[in-house]
């Protein structure tokens, strides 16, 4: 289980797992004639005035009236109807609801199972329900095993678990549990020593809280949510409350991995970017100039901000206390959450600092999502940046472009001179002029196959080949092999200037590796019921969404990535993949200011992406050479994910090569080109390559 989702933190429990000095103390202090009536205890209901004067209080409903109280919320609004209304006519008729829904249940039920229910269904406080769950989050144990003096408490809270709940109310909460450690003691459960001895001790708590966002991949969870949900509202399930049991494709141990790659690389990353900016502020315009009032204007949209600003009635008076300072919990990339004491202005201007991510794993064969990252820290950062955010993929988006031409009639070992190009256009009726340049400033002069552009990211070649086969059947195969968020008809589209989602992108390639076939990113396998049921299954939705032989051709492109000299793929060299007889391939993308870092990489079982960038597109790095390129960035993150899975004995499975082509192509793709090494010496990515290979 990687987790739950509810509304009621609960846990149900067997009887035979509670333990019995519990169910003998729940006994003695709520309902001493329990195993001698049914459902409704009439000596009780005189007895109970006397006992409002006493310690011994144990109220003059019966355990299964409670449990019908706790089940049907019998004294709820709803349930009163017009009579209930009446103040004194309310209180019999709630009294008769819960007699006759006793009754029943006493009549369905044996005692044992009666009380089982009853611990199942009580409340303890903070979103605490039931026994079991009570256990785990203030002791940290089970039912089971709960000692007297943890019974004592657990059963006091019963009464008012707001009133005697141990975290705001202490000292109410010992004094109710000593009262129920001499109830213990009175019906000889314990000894009057052990009651004596256990009074005196402190609480002993050992609570953890806990929420809907614990567990394992909190942001996968979250998108589970969202795709099922049109179905459950079309079938009649509530994800919250039906008790369905919802498969799911991540892999515990492939999330656990990816994790850790985030993490290790992220850690680094801030502290470069740390550095690289220094005293200085890295929310720069188009021209690096920092942006005057920046905090200031992201203040304005702080929802602490607008509570002050609601509460006082004046900016200036909300801006103050803006600038109080406050205890707060904030995120430290290499400590996790930390208590500290901050302005809230303050707190914005931190947070605005730290770089954030997405990582996404999916199994290309049947498109199952085996990992998912959707930012740094789920608890400060909820927004998912695999499948919410969209951004600008850079050259990532080449895959696009140059599988439109492959299918249009090109082949990777045809050839186009790299050299500087100008691409007139028109917009909104305006004559426009777009001169797109190279990431080095410089062009080699010479023809170069499109394999060799697509490994070193020419720009101008791209581009090219772009105007050749003509935007719109970019912008077709793009929504073809799986994008989704709406492309700008524009020149600087092959460019990767329209926003993707990372998912989307990922899928895309998954969808060349699995031989040109789509199919939708896949998270849940079944649904089934309460009754263990299944009630839906995943049915394979596929399509082919480029011919056989392009799809082929583009693997042999993504693969180049890792066999031409210098390409920006062949940083992954600096990992340990190759000793296991896997194949690679992949493609790096940056946003033009260098906002957004991306890597997708390839191999036959598995594709992988990242994406890596700031919170607003204004916070980047300065440039390319200093980590802000795709490959610095968000490349590692596949390296050390694919490390650690290559590692595991129990995923050998995803060791493979790509395979033979099942038929024979007519395109050739084994081909080389030769640049001098004067032009290689001068190639930014190759700088960059040489820098990474060395430890930089």
């Amino acid at each position: 289980m990687i987790g739950r989702f509810y509304r009621e933190n609960r846990t149900p429990v067997e009887y035979n797992e509670l333990s019995p000095l519990l169910v003998k103390t729940l006994v003695a202090t709520e309902d001493e004639r329990y195993y001698s009536h049914m459902g409704i205890d009439f000596v009780g209901l005189v007895s109970a005035f006397k006992d409002w004067f006493s310690g011994d209080y144990r109220g003059a409903s019966t355990i299964s009236q409670q449990l019908v109280k706790n089940m049907y919320k019998s004294r709820s609004a709803y349930s009163k109807g017009l009579c209930g209304r009446i103040p004194f006519v309310r209180v019999v008729i709630m009294k008769l609801k819960e007699w006759i829904g006793a009754f029943k249940i006493e009549v369905y039920y044996s005692k044992e199972e009666v009380i089982a229910m009853y611990l199942n269904t009580v409340d303890f406080g903070n979103n605490t329900f039931g026994i079991k769950t009570a256990s785990r989050v203030y002791f940290q144990t089970t039912p089971a095993k709960l000692k007297p003096e943890q019974i004592a408490m657990l059963v006091g809270m019963l009464k008012a678990p707001t009133t005697y709940g141990p975290l705001k109310n202490p000292k109410n909460c010992a004094k109710r549990r000593n009262v129920i450690l001499g109830i213990m003691q009175k019906r000889q459960l314990i000894s009057k020593s052990e009651a004596d001895s256990l009074s005196a001790l402190p609480l002993g708590l050992k609570y953890k809280i806990e929420d809907v966002s614990d567990g394992a991949a909190p942001y996968f969870r979250n998108a589970v949510a969202a795709s099922i949900d049109t179905w459950c509202r079309a079938n009649g399930y509530d994800i919250y409350s039906s008790g369905l049991k919802i498969y799911t494709t991540i892999d515990s141990r492939m999330q656990q991995y990816a994790e850790e790659a985030v993490n290790k690389q992220m850690t680094f990353l801030q502290r470069e970017f740390d550095k690289h900016w220094g005293n200085e502020n890295p929310w720069r315009d188009i021209n690096y100039n920092e942006i005057p009032d920046f905090i200031y204007t992201n203040a304005l949209e702080c929802p602490r901000y607008k509570q002050f600003r609601k509460e006082t009635g004046s900016e200036d008076s909300a801006m103050v206390l803006m600038n109080q300072p406050i205890a707060m919990k904030i995120f430290d990339p290499k400590l996790g959450a930390v208590d500290t004491v901050l302005s809230p202005i303050d707190s914005i201007e931190y947070t605005k600092r730290l770089l954030h991510i997405g990582f996404v794993a999916i199994e290309p064969q049947n498109r199952y999502v085996r990992a998912w990252v959707g930012d740094i820290d789920y608890q400060f950062f909820k927004y998912d940046h695999v499948s919410q955010a969209e951004r600008q993929p850079g050259s990532t988006f080449k895959l696009f472009v140059y599988t439109a031409a492959i299918a249009a009639g090109m082949a990777p070992c045809d050839t186009r001179r790299d050299q500087f190009i100008e691409w007139k256009y028109k917009e909104n009726g305006k004559d426009m002029v777009w001169r797109p340049h190279n990431v080095t400033g410089k062009h080699y002069g010479i023809p170069v196959s499109l394999r060799f552009a697509f490994a070193h990211s020419i720009n101008s070649i791209a581009v090219a080949v772009a105007r050749e086969v003509g935007l719109d059947k970019v912008m077709e195969y793009a929504y073809r092999l799986g994008i989704r968020s709406q492309l700008e008809n524009v020149p600087s589209m092959c460019l990767g200037s329209s926003d993707v989602r990372l998912l989307d992108l990922v899928n895309s390639y998954a969808s060349i590796i699995a031989d040109g076939i789509y199919e939708p990113p896949v998270l849940v396998t079944r649904i089934e019921d309460r009754e263990g049921n299944t009630v839906w299954e995943y049915k394979p939705n596929r399509k082919r969404a480029v011919d056989y032989e392009t799809a082929v051709m583009m693997q042999e492109m993504l693969k180049a990535g890792m066999r031409e000299r210098g390409s920006t793929t062949q940083a992954l060299r600096k990992y340990d993949l190759f000793r296991y007889g896997t194949e690679y391939g992949g493609k790096t993308g940056t946003s033009s200011n260098f906002s957004d870092g991306w890597f997708v990489g390839v191999s036959h079982k598995l594709v992988g992406g990242a994406w890596v960038g700031g919170e607003q597109r204004c916070i980047h790095f300065r440039n390319g050479f200093e980590l802000g390129e795709g490959g610095y960035s968000a490349l590692p993150v596949f390296g050390i994910f694919m490390q650690k899975v290559m590692k595991d004995e129990s995923l050998k499975k995803y060791r493979a090569k790509f395979p033979e082509p099942k038929k024979k192509l007519t395109k050739q793709f084994d081909c080389w080109t030769s640049i001098p090494d004067s032009l290689m010496g001068d190639s930014a990515d190759m700088r960059g390559v040489d820098s990474l290979l060395n430890g930089g």
